[in-house]
């Protein structure tokens, strides 16, 4: 059977048809199975109708391998049926209803163009007719799989059972997987793209040595942009990776490594366009560029970001990459190579650079590559203009138009966001004052270009820029809160903290947009925690605090920003903060979110007074909250913010549920913190040492407190300290403490003159000038008892 009745007969398109026929060839080689039945079952999948192809699939399949094996291969012949459609049938696409959400997540669709050639791409939006064209003119390579032949087949599948069915030592294997692999010279195509062998090949590189992965990965790496583009040879591939990384901790690999590296590297870089926009391509092409850095191969930061990361990062509750300078992680890479790499797909990318813009693939790898060029400024001033589409190095106005209709595109907006996150500053610069500048709130409006504009706002870098973003932005809080843009507003008051800049307008702005003026403070925190409720609810003036709602994450993230500035700008949320109903309080404490704004405000420059004031409010709480993950964390900070009187009310709750308290993650260390058994059996004693310590603290705070220490009236500071940081805030304070005295006594005696005439400088009482005394008097006294046994 050929392409030709296939086509004819069953009116498949070309590619299906294809695909189908090496399917049925395997079938026939593998199980042996009739041409007929191979014959018949294409005419049950062509007869079907499109909704039900895939079960029709399954049930024949079930048939023709059995029920074991059909797990292996239904996910493969599912996608292939997804896409075979009889010639004439309408595939268009119902987009419905948009969500008011701030997801940006592309609809499904085929791979390329939608069904009914709408001019819409897989990032989700729509382009210009000439991104068909540029679709056009990217080079694509048709393969046709090869068939291993049977003994190849059987020898590998004995292979297989040797290697995972028995228990073998690690020479042995290694002996065992080596010789494997030299069976496999000349004919690692095919054995990789296999479905079956390409499993027992993973298995093979991930137990042979070094000398034998590398010897596989020359003998193929003309083929590795092929393999690494098929279904099953992309896994091949990336284990193939993985191993090298692994041997890169051994000592004296670093230049066989190089070697092998570099011949893949120079085979990718012949069509790397190709490999970028292939779906299993472009997560290979990734993983070799993280190799080449010498990050770990499956690092989010480098491959995908959860949002929750990203999120962090913007409302500075992690470090950025950028700000970490990127060592974290780190293991021996190649530097050279990265950027020679990363050079070439930029060449050859650069005709391109339209299409490679919008393909959810193609942008990925340069995410990808932008990101591990993080502090190579030199590199980063070459490639950015070149992703943007800049004919030279500067941005002209045809390329601003283009690129703010880009950043509405999915794809794109992931792409500008990397690049927000790298760019040095002059690059920075120009983006935000000839791209950015006018559009800021139209932009902010949109589905995926709010996302760049939360992106240019985290990575502001000096008080012009938030004063920039201030003009266009500052006055519409509110707006965008209506909109549900509530990731902009939060990224901004993060940005203004980072910076310390407009902190006051940004809290007076935050107040104005969910309180009006007549209305009193109290009802500020209750409407953030619960941002899109209220925003949504269209009769505002009587909304009430939703009980068993869910609160909103990015209001609970604002509130705990809000609670990280100074007193001095946010009187009117510790005022909403204490003015909190119990049981409105206790939703808050029982509420993920909600707890972590209540530890953030237990933790803030509010007064102790304040504090408490919230604290007691939680009173017959206390075991309840302990056995809840999240209210653990909020009876820790209650405690270390309560006076004596207050602590034991707290730890008198939760005496009778040490059972309960003690199986949670957190309880074990609360039940020791608070010395909840010490109190069950001796309660005085208990009350005395707690006393104790506070009058100690008080104690050393009044003796050795310089004027910018805060006095606090608990006993335990708002985050617990570990001991090395309290000797070092210690040894702080006593070096404060000796300093007058010593240059007095300086003034009084004078400088002294050695022996030799020159003056002898100031004594520093430092740690390593101690150190070098006791050792020397240490050695001295050695001698001397050596000395004396000698005698």
């Amino acid at each position: 059977m050929g392409i030709g009745p296939l086509q004819n007969t069953f009116r498949f398109p070309p590619h299906t048809a294809l695909s189908l026929l090496i399917l049925s060839s395997d079938l026939l080689l593998r199980r042996a199975l009739p041409s007929s039945f191979v014959f018949y079952a294409f005419t049950v999948i062509a007869s079907a109708k499109s909704s039900n192809r895939c079960k029709v699939v399954k049930d024949l399949l079930m048939v023709a391998i059995g029920s074991k094996a059909l797990p292996l291969r239904i996910a493969e012949i599912c996608d292939l049926i997804a896409e075979c459609s009889v010639a004439g049938e309408d595939n268009t696409y119902n987009q419905g209803g948009r969500r008011r959400n701030m997801s940006r997540k592309s609809m499904k669709k085929t791979k390329g163009l939608d069904g009914d050639n709408s001019g819409k791409n897989t990032s989700g939006g729509n382009y210009n007719s000439n991104h068909q064209d540029q679709e056009a003119s990217v080079p694509h390579t048709s393969f046709l799989r090869q068939q291993v032949d049977p003994e190849t087949a059987k020898y590998f599948t004995e292979i297989s059972n040797v290697i995972e069915g028995t228990e073998i030592d690690l020479e042995e294997r290694s002996s065992i997987c080596g010789n494997a692999l030299e069976e496999t010279r000349g004919k690692e195509v095919e054995l990789a793209t296999d479905y079956i062998i390409s499993h027992t090949l993973q298995s093979l590189l991930q137990g042979c040595d070094l000398n034998q992965l590398c010897t596989f990965l020359q003998n193929c790496s003309k083929d590795f942009p092929r393999i690494s583009m098929d279904r099953s040879g992309s896994h091949v591939a990336e284990t193939a990776l993985k191993s090298l990384a692994s041997h890169l901790q051994e000592s004296d690999t670093q230049d066989l490594v190089e070697v092998t590296l570099n011949d893949i590297c120079r085979s990718i870089v012949v069509n790397p366009v190709e490999v970028m926009t292939n779906c299993h391509g472009s997560h290979v092409l990734r993983s070799l560029l993280c190799l080449c850095k010498g990050v770990p191969l499956d690092s989010s930061d480098f491959h995908s970001k959860k949002s929750s990361q990203v999120l962090a990062q913007r409302l500075n509750f992690k470090a950025s990459r950028v700000d970490e300078s990127g060592t974290q992680g780190l293991q021996m890479g190649f530097p050279d190579m990265l950027k020679f790499l990363v050079s070439e797909i930029l060449k050859a990318a650069r005709k391109d650079i339209e299409f490679l813009q919008v393909d959810q693939y193609g942008s990925l790898v340069l995410q990808t590559a932008l990101k591990l060029l993080a502090g190579y400024e030199e590199e980063l001033f070459h490639a950015i203009p070149i992703i943007l589409g800049c004919k030279g190095n500067f941005i002209d106005k045809n390329v601003v138009k283009r690129l703010l209709s880009l950043m509405k595109e999915t794809a794109f907006s992931h792409l500008m966001e990397a690049i927000l996150e790298v760019a040095p500053e002059t690059v920075y610069n120009e983006l935000i004052t000839t791209v950015f500048k006018n559009s800021l709130f139209e932009m902010s409006s949109h589905h995926c270009g709010n996302f760049v504009v939360q992106a240019l706002i985290s990575h502001a870098r000096n008080e012009d820029h938030v004063e920039l973003m201030w003009k266009e932005l500052g006055t519409r809080f509110k707006d965008l809160f209506g909109m549900g843009k509530f990731g902009v507003v939060a990224s901004f008051l993060a940005a203004c903290h980072k910076l310390n800049s407009h902190e006051q307008k940004c809290c007076q702005a935050l107040i104005g947009s969910v309180c009006m003026e007549n209305e009193p403070p109290r009802c500020i925190v209750p409407r953030i925690l619960f941002l899109d409720n209220y925003f949504y609810c269209k009769d505002k003036s009587n909304w009430d605090w939703p009980s068993g709602a869910r609160m909103h994450v990015i209001g609970t993230l604002i509130l705990q920003s809000v609670f990280r500035l100074p007193i001095e700008f946010i009187h009117a949320f510790i005022s909403s903060m204490t003015s909190l109903e119990e049981d409105h309080l206790l939703d808050t404490t029982k509420d993920n979110g909600g707890a972590r704004v209540i530890e953030a405000f237990l933790t803030s420059n509010a007064s102790t007074k304040q504090k408490r004031k919230l604290i007691v409010k939680l009173k017959g709480h206390f075991g309840e909250l302990a056995v809840l993950q999240s209210g653990a964390f909020t009876v820790d900070k209650c405690f270390d913010v309560s006076n004596v009187s207050l602590k034991e009310v707290i730890v008198s709750e939760m005496v009778a549920l040490q059972g309960e308290i003690s199986k949670t993650r957190q309880g074990p260390h609360l039940l020791r913190k608070l010395d909840i058994e010490g109190y069950a059996k001796r309660p005085d004693q208990w009350k005395a040492r707690q006393t104790s310590k506070e009058s100690v603290y008080n104690d050393f705070i009044s003796t050795f407190g310089s004027k910018e220490t805060k006095y606090n009236e608990s006993f335990t500071e708002n985050r617990p300290k570990t001991q090395k940081e309290k000797i070092k805030d210690m040894r702080k304070e006593i070096d404060t403490q000796l300093t007058p005295f010593l240059a007095h006594n300086k003034k009084k005696s004078g400088q002294k003159r050695q022996s030799d005439g020159t003056e002898r400088g100031d004594v520093k009482f430092t740690k390593h000038a101690t150190e070098d005394d006791v050792g020397k008097s240490k050695r001295k006294a050695h001698r001397k008892r050596k000395h004396t046994e000698k005698m």
